[in-house]
C-alpha cells in the first residue's frame, strides 16, 4: 500500500487501519498474532508514523492490544465476551426499537422517515442473506456489516451507530476462525436482513421485535454450540 498523488497522512493512517481490519476480518490476521510497528510498516512499505497510528486506533476499538515491550497482538476474543457482546446490541437495539415503534405521535413520524430510507439497505440485506445462504463468508461480512451501519444510521445518533458498529466487528473477528474451520458453517450464518427490512417496512412493532429476537437467539444458540466444543475451540480455550 504505497501512497501516491496528494494523499494525506490522515488517510494513509485510515487506509492501514482499514486494510488491517480487513486482514482480521478474514481471518489472515489471527487472534494472538503479534506483530510490530516495524513490521506492519515494511509490509505496506510505509513509514512508521501512520502505522503506529493506525494500530492504536484499532486498539481502541478492541481488537488489538498494545504492549510498550513487544508491540502489537490480535485480541483475542471468547466465548463469554461473544455472548455479552450479544447481551449489549440486545439492551441498544431494545431501546431503539421501542424509541421508533413505541406506538406515540412522534414515534409513528419517525417510524414513517425510517421506512422511508430503506432503499438501498434492503440492497444489502438482500446481497447479505444471498451471501449467507451460499456460504461465502467473505462476501457476507462486507455486506452484513455495511447493512448494520445504514440500518444503524438511519436512527440519527452517530454514538448508536459506531457503538453498535463495532460490536459487529468484534463479533465477526471472534466468529470467522470457526467459521473457516466449521464444514458446515453455512448451516451456521443467519440469513434473516431481508425479514427485518420487511419488518420495519411494515411499520409493526411485533414483527421488528421478533426479526431481531431471532438475530440474537440465532447467535446465542451459535455461542451455546462454540461453548459445547463444536466446532473445537482454536488456539488455547480460556475458561468459559
Amino acid at each position: 500500500m504505497r501512497a501516491s498523488g496528494t494523499v494525506t497522512r490522515s488517510t494513509l493512517r485510515q487506509q492501514i487501519a482499514d486494510a488491517l481490519r480487513d486482514e482480521v476480518l478474514a481471518g489472515r490476521l489471527q487472534q494472538g498474532r503479534e506483530f510490530t510497528v516495524k513490521q506492519i510498516a515494511e509490509q505496506y512499505g510505509v513509514s512508521a508514523t501512520p502505522v503506529r497510528e493506525a494500530l492504536f486506533d484499532l486498539s481502541a476499538q478492541g481488537l488489538l492490544e498494545s504492549d510498550q515491550h513487544r508491540g502489537f497482538r490480535v485480541h483475542e476474543f471468547t466465548v463469554d465476551d461473544y455472548r455479552a457482546m450479544v447481551e449489549a446490541r440486545t439492551l441498544v437495539m431494545d431501546g431503539v426499537i421501542r424509541g421508533i415503534f413505541s406506538g406515540t405521535a412522534d414515534s409513528r413520524v419517525r417510524a414513517a422517515k425510517y421506512r422511508e430510507s430503506l432503499v438501498s439497505v434492503r440492497r444489502r440485506a438482500d446481497e447479505a442473506a444471498r451471501a449467507a445462504r451460499c456460504g461465502d463468508l467473505d462476501i457476507l461480512i462486507g455486506y452484513d456489516l455495511r447493512f448494520w451501519r445504514e440500518l444503524g444510521a438511519l436512527v440519527g445518533n452517530t454514538y448508536i451507530t459506531d457503538f453498535l458498529h463495532r460490536l459487529r466487528v468484534q463479533s465477526w473477528v471472534f466468529a470467522v476462525p470457526y467459521l473457516r474451520r466449521d464444514a458446515d458453517a453455512r448451516d451456521r450464518l443467519w440469513d434473516g436482513h431481508p425479514a427485518l427490512v420487511a419488518a420495519i417496512t411494515l411499520g409493526e412493532h411485533d414483527a421488528v421485535r421478533a426479526a431481531i429476537d431471532d438475530f440474537n437467539s440465532h447467535a446465542l444458540k451459535w455461542a451455546d454450540r462454540l461453548a459445547a466444543g463444536d466446532p473445537e475451540h482454536h488456539g488455547k480455550p480460556k475458561a468459559q
